[in-house]
């Protein structure tokens, strides 16, 4: 019989999928409260989150992606989609339909200092590919796509098509990249569909990790740093 919603063993099932996002979220939360990110709250940053990926969630990660290359093409793509915008249509997030109160105002989280620092940008840069498309895949395509669908989501395969929870995961990762929530938007889309294509939850990691290494690179060749929120 499975689990009933919010039971103890349906909270088990689901830490290891849920686990490292809510503390990659808490962390989110508390930033602000410290200021700028530095190199010491970032290495804090990627330590605390790599430690829960291991402790919540090493049995449920596997790294053998089924289109690697494909998943390497896929993830260029999506960063092209996500700069497209803002390089063919300068001042296009300048609207209030991007920036307001709801989904902030562009600005880098790395204070002044930071931005000078090889190290902080070694470290925001190896947040953004190493740590994020683990946590974020874990938590949008490994576990919430199959939850809204169903509660008992470990008898949904992974990569199984519902319409519903494909596109109000899309929804929901779009207001997480708030003045980007455009192309956060059409990202998510792309990333539910690649997963119901793979049905590997380590190609959707590949794919993602190449779209942020794309786009660390373009922030720090162009100095655009209001890519990185």
């Amino acid at each position: 019989m499975a689990a009933a919603p919010g039971s103890p063993s349906s909270l088990k099932a689901s830490l290891p999928w849920v686990g490292p996002f809510a503390v990659f979220v808490a962390l989110l939360a508390v930033a602000p409260m410290l200021g700028p990110a530095s190199r010491m709250t970032l290495a804090a940053w990627v330590l605390i989150v790599a430690a829960a990926i291991f402790l919540f969630s090493r049995n449920v990660l596997e790294f053998r992606p089924s289109r690697p290359l494909a998943s390497i093409g896929f993830g260029i793509a999506v960063f092209a989609v996500w700069v497209a915008p803002d390089l063919l249509f300068p001042g296009w997030r300048s609207s209030v339909l991007f920036q307001n109160s709801l989904t902030g105002k562009l600005a880098s989280s790395l204070g002044t200092d930071a931005l000078a620092d090889p190290l902080a940008l070694a470290l925001r840069s190896l947040r953004a590919i190493l740590i994020v498309p683990i946590v974020e895949e874990l938590f949008w395509r490994g576990w919430l796509l199959r939850w809204i669908e169903r509660p008992d989501f470990e008898s949904v395969p992974l990569g199984n098509y519902h319409r519903n929870s494909f596109w109000l995961v899309a929804l929901l990762f779009a207001m997480e990249h708030g003045p980007y929530w455009d192309v956060g938007f059409l990202a998510g889309a792309g990333y539910n569909w690649w997963m119901i294509r793979t049905r590997r939850l380590s190609d959707l990691i590949l794919a993602h990790a190449v779209t942020n290494a794309c786009l660390c690179a373009f922030v720090l060749v162009t100095g655009r740093w209001e890519f990185w929120l």
